[in-house]
């Protein structure tokens, strides 16, 4: 036991005066390990819980990263402790530093509040379809800046929170099960109006992604300069590649429309010279 003690005592080199031993060296590691091993069972945890209600999965990782984040630094507290730096006298001494930082890094603080915020309010959580300046995309990652989403072309962007939490964002997931889409299209005048809409609520009907549950209805919408416009409305739970399911529906109607000698008129205009 005296050996052990006379081990851990063994100075390792001095800051501000205080002794820094190798029993401090041993305190940091098992504060380091410490927190490690807690974050891991607490996340093993929330896994467990999470693995038949995946609908609960992003609350979940919500309260995950704000007990990470908070645990992580209470241990730097601890670790800058041990190593003999009083952490009080440290944040007073550097505090018109701090001010000074502050307003350089005023946006990066933006998106550290606004990050807080999405993770303690549960209002987006991973795995929402969300449809931000026109983009749809899907949450992947929210982190204590950014967060991590992916667009329709499957690519990874990095989003500042406070673009999240100070823009209006549609939240599809908000939504009910399923959500209402329309497609437009526009036939020559002439066109037999009843046939057309019986085309269009029938192409609908046909894709195995438009729920055939939910009411499918074709409407006459306006007489235009060259055509008569309709629309097709209708139902999918495929929120996030509902672009794909539209472009099938109009091959659809394209394909009946020449089976029916139904024209898709283009622009044109009339021009009458008087002489």
């Amino acid at each position: 036991m005296k050996e052990l003690k006379e081990i851990l005592n063994i100075e390792l080199f001095n800051i501000n005066e205080n002794t820094f031993k190798l029993s401090n060296l041993l305190l940091i590691l098992v504060i380091f390990l410490g927190t490690k091993i807690l974050l891991w069972i607490v996340k093993s945890s929330f896994k467990r819980k999470t693995r038949n209600r995946k609908d609960e999965k992003g609350n979940y990782l919500a309260i995950y990263q704000l007990i990470k984040y908070f645990a992580w630094v209470v241990a730097i507290i601890f670790i800058i402790e041990t190593l003999g730096i009083d952490v009080t006298v440290l944040i007073a001494g550097s505090a018109a530093l701090l001010v000074g930082i502050g307003m350089g890094l005023q946006q990066t603080f933006n998106d550290f509040i606004s990050g807080i915020i999405l993770l303690s309010e549960g209002s987006i959580k991973v795995g929402d379809v969300l449809e931000i300046n026109g983009d749809v995309v899907i949450v992947k990652h929210i982190g204590i800046r950014t967060s991590k989403v992916i667009n329709r072309e499957d690519i990874i962007i990095i989003v500042p929170n406070s673009l999240i939490t100070s823009n209006s964002v549609i939240n599809w997931s908000h939504q009910s099960e399923m959500s209402r889409f329309s497609v437009e299209v526009g036939v020559a005048y002439g066109s037999d109006i009843d046939l057309v809409i019986n085309i269009l609520e029938e192409s609908a009907k046909e894709h195995k992604k438009v729920a055939n549950d939910h009411k499918i209805e074709a409407r006459f919408l306006d007489f235009a300069d060259s055509s008569l416009n309709f629309q097709i409305l209708f139902f999918s739970e495929d929120v996030f590649r509902i672009e794909g399911i539209k472009s099938d529906i109009r091959k659809i109607i394209y394909k009946k429309f020449i089976e029916n000698n139904i024209k898709i008129p283009f622009p044109q205009m009339d021009v009458h010279l008087d002489k």
